[in-house]
């Protein structure tokens, strides 16, 4: 994207029980048999709290792509693919719907089947599989284990940093399960990985510039998806700046706000709730050959 289309965002969040996570996740590594990382599949590298790979210590790895309900087909394969290729186990899931959330214990034992033989081997048959369950804010875990659990097991919300301390649930006899808070990391690598994480939500709205967070994601659906925002916003041009965008499409919904101009902050918070409720389509945000480093 060229400079004159896309603007420069400083996303800043780690609020300071997320350093405390990180250290309960780390105390309490050497009591799970697995480690199991959901993560959006709409920004599947995004959404990879790069500190996870130090915090698991060398565990066995599920990776599970939720939303996938949201996420587009396509690039769903893609993804499945990379992790393959990179030796993650991967389990694809919409929380909400509670699609491929039962496939997950199965998932988790064939994670660890020459763990389970050898306990087999040592009259250790019925020792549960422990597995923490470790993701970003507003990534739906705690959706996915009440689905799993069949209970209300864990504090659902739409909003970041509701779950804050450590959890043990028992799925049935033969899993238990160590729920984790969501964590970020202190500093976003590049403003790309933030900027995916708050269109998506796991970043608070009210840190950040929407606007501008707005104007860059149409640039951004332009490039990938150019056939949704003609059909829902009207916009056609290949190559106007992210802001201009946002103003033709407040000027296609007649968000005025006065003396001429459009209502462009409307028009963001328009934008944003329907990406993120699917009225856009299904999407996905990045692909593997440009994965985020």
């Amino acid at each position: 994207m060229t400079d004159n289309q896309y603007q420069k965002i400083d996303i800043h969040w780690f609020p300071g029980h997320m350093t405390k996570a990180g250290r309960m996740i780390e105390e309490n590594v050497s009591m799970v048999d697995a480690v199991c990382e959901l993560i959006d599949a709409r920004i599947p590298a995004a959404s990879r709290n790069p500190d996870i790979d130090r915090l698991s210590a060398g565990k066995p790895r599920l990776v599970i792509m939720n939303r996938v309900d949201q996420a587009d087909p396509a690039a769903t394969t893609e993804w499945r693919a990379y992790f393959r290729s990179q030796g993650l186990a991967v389990l694809e899931t919409d929380a909400r719907s509670g699609k491929g959330v039962r496939d997950f214990p199965s998932a988790v034992r064939a994670l660890l089947s020459d763990k389970i033989a050898a306990w087999e081997a040592k009259g250790q048959g019925t020792r549960p599989v422990r597995a923490m369950v470790l993701g970003i804010p507003n990534v739906g875990k705690s959706t996915f284990i009440n689905k799993l659990a069949g209970r209300k097991a864990a504090a659902v919300s739409d909003r970041p940093g509701v779950t804050r301390g450590r959890q043990w649930i028992s799925v049935d006899r033969s899993l238990e399960l160590l729920d984790t808070p969501g964590i970020l990391w202190p500093r976003f690598d590049s403003q790309e990985v933030g900027e995916l994480l708050a269109v998506t939500g796991a970043v608070k709205d009210d840190v950040l510039d929407r606007e501008a967070l707005a104007a860059n994601l149409l640039v951004r659906l332009r490039s990938l998806y150019p056939e949704a925002i003609a059909q829902r916003y009207g916009l056609t041009s290949q190559d106007a700046p992210g802001w201009e965008l946002l103003e033709a499409a407040a000027k296609r919904r007649g968000f005025l706000a006065g003396r001429g101009e459009y209502d462009t902050e409307r028009m963001s918070a328009v934008l944003l709730d329907e990406f993120r409720g699917g009225k856009l389509g299904r999407m996905t945000l990045e692909r593997p050959d440009e994965k985020l480093s």
